[in-house]
């Protein structure tokens, strides 16, 4: 079932162990995007690659390539890899199991004597989180010279250093992303293939150790949303002349969970969440009627018609409330991020060496977003592999099992020996 032997084993496990010390933050680890601990990250792996004969570089977004020549350097090249960044205190394997299973799996191929037709490149991707600065996928739209103007403008939610000033920082040409030059286009890859492990709950409830990704949902995000009224002492204002700002944003999210079911009955795929909310700190007390709300609202979809649905939807509701409430609502700038439908012919073909190397896997679409939709949309032919992975993500209780996770890296190191001949 596995590719990797003992040594391969304790090598991937210094490497976690490795990337935890580098990043540790009390109760997790805290790799920011083009900050400290993701370049001690890409310092860990870049070394690592160095010692076993890899060819290891960064492109203008600070990405870093490590390279396992082909026979012909002029194919379009095979890519693996996954993200170095992590959101605040969380846990360790979010992104790093991705880059240290295509570390692996090239380290082995190099081991084995084996030179493919083709280069087979693992890009260890940065700023794929988008607590950070808003906006996910950073390091993968800037390869393919999607980065706006805008973007490179985006503040640091706790710092305030825009994203310009970090990537400067960590090395990247600022003035080809701000350009829009692309570092790669599509036609010069022939595959893109992302493990990761999973950030739900399905394979653990299965016990399955692995799944094949079909697509991943995209989103619409608005990072803050202010409902603004007018504040009032609690006991002297009577409700029929309360403009609370708290009472009609708790109104919008009621109706907006009635929307959510709504869309579900209906068939289709969709999952909301308001997950930052809160009263002006300055301002609140138990006494006074809040003036001022902020909140974010973020909705996933595998369709882009659901998408726009649901943030038409969200507009509607809150002129209704402001006209019922005496209120206003504020939007910030709204956040795309594309779904994207992982090729075809990569699944047939993973479900096909899975069931080969005797590895219970099954087929599903991702909740989250990855690196991955970014080369889908492209044009470049991905696909993803899931580790289970228990307790969730985003959080310090990941607890993927080392033989789940060489399942997974058997998988992907199979399917790049075949798709790079």
């Amino acid at each position: 079932m596995t590719a990797f032997d003992a040594h391969d084993r304790a090598l991937a496990e210094q490497l976690f162990a490795d990337l935890q010390a580098a990043s540790v933050d009390t109760v997790g680890i805290t790799r920011e995007s083009y900050g400290p601990g993701e370049t001690a990250a890409a310092r860990i792996i870049a070394d690592c690659a160095r010692r076993h004969g890899l060819e290891v570089s960064y492109d203008a977004a600070a990405n870093l390539t490590v390279t396992l020549p082909g026979r012909d350097a002029g194919l379009p090249f095979l890519a693996c890899g996954s993200h170095l960044d992590s959101v605040p205190q969380g846990g360790n394997y979010d992104g790093a199991a991705g880059i240290i299973a295509g570390l692996m799996a090239l380290i082995r191929f190099r081991r084995d004597g084996l030179t493919p037709a083709r280069p087979v490149k693992l890009l260890a991707l940065r700023g794929e989180e988008s607590a950070w600065f808003g906006k996910a996928y950073t390091g993968s739209r800037a390869l393919f010279g999607r980065l706006l103007p805008a973007d490179l403008q985006a503040q640091n939610a706790f710092s305030g250093r825009t994203l310009g000033e970090a990537m400067a920082a960590c090395g990247a040409d600022i003035e080809q992303l701000a350009a829009g030059e692309p570092v790669v286009t599509a036609n010069q890859m022939s595959g893109w293939l992302e493990l990761h492990i999973e950030q739900g709950p399905i394979l653990v409830a299965e016990e399955l150790p692995v799944a094949i990704v079909t697509g991943i949902r995209g989103n619409i995000r608005h990072r803050n949303i202010a409902c603004i009224g007018e504040a009032g002492h609690s006991g002297a204002v009577p409700r029929n002349l309360r403009h609370d700002a708290l009472f009609a944003t708790a109104e919008l999210i009621t109706r907006m969970d009635a929307c959510w079911k709504e869309m579900l009955d209906r068939g289709e795929d969709l999952v909301l969440t308001a997950g930052v909310i809160g009263t002006l700190p300055e301002e609140h007390a138990i006494s006074r009627i809040p003036g001022q709300v902020g909140f974010s609202f973020e909705a996933r979809s595998q369709h882009q018609a659901t998408l726009q649905r649901v943030h038409d939807r969200l507009q509607e509701e809150c002129k209704a409330i402001a006209a019922q409430r005496g209120v206003r609502f504020e939007f910030d700038a709204l956040l795309k991020s594309s779904p994207a439908e992982l090729s075809r012919d990569w699944v047939d073909s993973l479900e096909r060496i899975a069931a080969d190397m005797k590895i219970p896997a099954r087929t599903m679409a991702s909740g989250a977003g990855h690196d991955a939709a970014v080369f889908a949309n492209m044009g470049v032919p991905s696909a993803m592999i899931f580790v289970r992975n228990q307790n969730g993500s985003h959080n310090p209780h990941e607890a993927m099992d080392m033989e789940d996770f060489f399942a997974g890296a058997s998988l992907l190191h199979a399917a790049l020996a075949q798709a790079a001949q």
